[in-house]
């Protein structure tokens, strides 16, 4: 951005410390691109940043469809932006049909902002213009506030094909619309297209100073929104949660990660896909869900701990495997990005709908270490923590992420990498042959791990009961002892953890208890609360098998407890629910059976990230009842 028109902005924006923005279109018109790229830059300058792709199940479903509405949500301020927000502020829309979901979705409030191309006037079929016509009556009399605005004419003043550029183009109009930066959005798409010619970066950089002068051209708004305080001299990072994963993996010191495609943990392959070579590691794709975890498997038995990463499907697919690592107490790293079930489900929407099935999915008693990501900067840390964990307790660990934070972005610190992260050498020291290949201690379950390649450190490896000696058997002592040692490291971590912090007052009327990417949405709704004199409170884990401990004596506080998930739950409201079989959401499910405390649930599987203002509406209704 040239000097003067810093100097512009400064002089006409209106100053705001948060807005919410959508960019919807049909699937392929790169709306996600121009709105990661606009969260990038939004970042950069020092805002908080949260964003959500908007992405339709199909892989390419009916052009001008509410079906198939493909785009992003973006929600910047002055402060930390830990969640998506409620209704949004403003909307730019490539055409009027794929804004019905979004509006039937509650994106949008009177007041919303539209900017909408006008092409669809005079489109060539006169049913193509009614349906237009029809829509933006209907919009403004939902209170939108509608620019109609030729953006595809504008751009091909730059380019003979707006399919491909209309996308940069908005982002130009969104860097003029909140004051961004131009010279840092340049550099943002010199990054992303640094593969292209550079001709394909300076016709993009065309087409964001025309969007840029298009909007001061024609909108008579702009807004400023300050950066946060206190952000001087710290650096920042910003990723959506499948690349904060692939440089847990690097991080951690892992060399191989072996997984299948499957939305929507894809793009962590393809992110380590071009980077994990530069640190000496490979992906693995293998051919089906099954291959991918035995190739990881026989990696960390031969002493190279791997990680293998999925979703739903895949991890059903991969439960006879996970439980064989369980049984010859193999380190391995599951990432497990969550989405919406059963069976194929919501593919590209997202779901908490896997607690249980990685917890118990397993043939037998099968403990495992699960822990779940709540934040994009946890989805790197806990890579590292899910390794040393695998190593530590020669187990398998799950760590558990979802859509809403594999394809959110948002900024957080610069980690300073350290050695302690890394994987160690693998020990290639004499093995002692006095001691067996499950030298369980007694009181923790523990036992060294021999690695094939060390002398007399190899032996038979089987998915059988077996003795200490790794020896098949069936009689009862053995297989007994198998369990109580497998079960008694899940009894050694769980000593090791401290009891979770509540946010908030250690007591009150009502504690609400979450886990995964609901964190920054829960703590905003109990922040409304609280603001309005209500005694509430919240408590997110993130370790779930084993559980974190005190939490009976934490839920002794207060008056009740509930849980907000995005899983199924029965409203008690339902024809044929009663409390009797009533069934509950996993999370709750879980702490009821842990705690025998009577823990409520509230879920929802809308296939969409929870809003504060839904949650916040939830407690209201529930401390009502208490009083009641």
């Amino acid at each position: 951005m040239e000097a003067s028109q810093v100097v512009e902005a400064a002089l006409q924006a209106e100053l705001i410390h948060e807005h919410i923005v959508e960019i919807v279109s049909d699937s392929g018109e790169g709306a996600q691109k121009a709105g990661q790229t606009f969260g990038s830059v939004s970042a950069r300058m020092g805002n908080g940043v949260w964003t959500v792709e908007i992405i339709p199940a199909e892989i390419k479903p009916p052009a001008r469809s509410p079906a198939g509405a493909s785009g992003i949500r973006i929600r910047l301020g002055s402060k930390q932006v830990t969640n998506m927000g409620d209704q949004a502020d403003l909307v730019v829309a490539f055409n009027e049909q794929v804004l019905y979901s979004r509006i039937a979705n509650g994106a949008y409030k009177a007041g919303t902002v539209l900017l909408i191309d006008s092409k669809w006037r005079e489109d060539p079929v006169a049913e193509v213009q009614a349906q237009y016509n029809r829509a933006l009556v209907e919009f403004r009399e939902n209170g939108l506030i509608v620019h109609e605005l030729p953006l595809e004419q504008a751009c091909r003043e730059i380019t003979p094909n707006p399919l491909v550029g209309k996308n940069m183009f908005v982002l130009g109009m969104l860097c003029r619309i909140y004051s961004r930066d131009l010279d840092i959005a340049r550099n943002e798409i010199a990054t992303i297209f640094k593969r292209k010619s550079d001709k394909v970066i300076e016709i993009n950089h065309l087409l964001l100073q025309a969007g840029y002068d298009f909007a001061r051209d024609n909108l008579n708004f702009q807004f400023q929104i300050p950066p946060q305080s206190g952000l001087e001299g710290k650096r920042f990072i910003v990723t959506n949660g499948n690349t904060a994963l692939g440089l847990g993996v690097m991080a951690a010191g892992m060399e191989l990660v072996s997984m299948y495609p499957i939305t929507p943990a894809t793009s962590a392959s393809h992110y380590l896909a071009d980077v994990f070579h530069e640190v000496g590691g490979f992906v693995h794709q293998a051919e089906d869900e099954i291959a991918a975890i035995a190739f990881a498997i026989g990696s960390s038995f031969a002493g190279k701990t791997a990680c293998t990463i999925t979703s739903g499907p895949g991890l059903a697919l991969k439960t006879e495997l996970l439980a064989l690592a369980v049984m010859g107490e193999i380190p391995l790293v599951l990432a497990v990005v969550q989405r919406g079930g059963p069976s194929t489900g919501l593919p590209t929407k997202v779901e908490q709908g896997d607690l249980l099935a990685s917890i118990f999915g397993e043939p037998g008693d099968a403990p495992k270490v699960v822990v779940a990501a709540a934040t994009i900067e946890e989805c790197l840390h806990f890579v590292v923590m899910s390794r040393r964990l695998a190593e530590t307790f020669r187990t398998p660990v799950l760590l558990l992420t979802d859509a809403n934070l594999a394809t959110g972005q948002q900024p957080y610190p610069r980690p300073e990498p350290s050695h302690e992260w890394l994987a160690p050498h693998i020990d290639q020291t004499d093995w002692d042959p006095n001691v067996p290949p499950y030298d369980w201690d007694p009181e923790t379950g523990l036992s060294p791990r021999p690695i094939p390649g060390m002398v007399g450190g190899h032996y038979v490896l089987t998915g059988l009961a077996h003795t200490n000696e790794s020896k098949v058997a069936y009689d009862s002592k053995s297989n007994q002892l198998g369990c109580d040692m497998r079960s008694r490291k899940m009894a050694a971590l769980a000593g090791t953890l401290k009891p979770p912090k509540v946010y908030g007052d250690p007591e009150g009327d009502l504690l609400v208890v979450g886990w995964g990417s609901t964190l920054g949405a829960i703590e905003e709704a109990v922040d409304r609360a609280r603001a309005q004199g209500h005694k509430v409170s919240s408590l997110h884990l993130r370790f779930l098998s084993p559980l974190e401990p005190g939490l009976k004596e934490i839920f002794s506080h207060f008056r009740r407890v509930m849980t907000v998930e995005i899983n199924y739950s029965d409203d008690l409201t339902a024809p044929l629910i009663t409390p009797e079989n009533r069934r509950f959401s996993q999370l709750a499910w879980l702490l009821r059976a842990q705690t025998l405390v009577d823990v409520d649930c509230w879920s929802v599987v809308l296939g969409a990230p929870l809003q504060p203002g839904m949650i916040h509406q939830v407690l209201l209704r529930r401390l009502e009842s208490l009083e009641g």
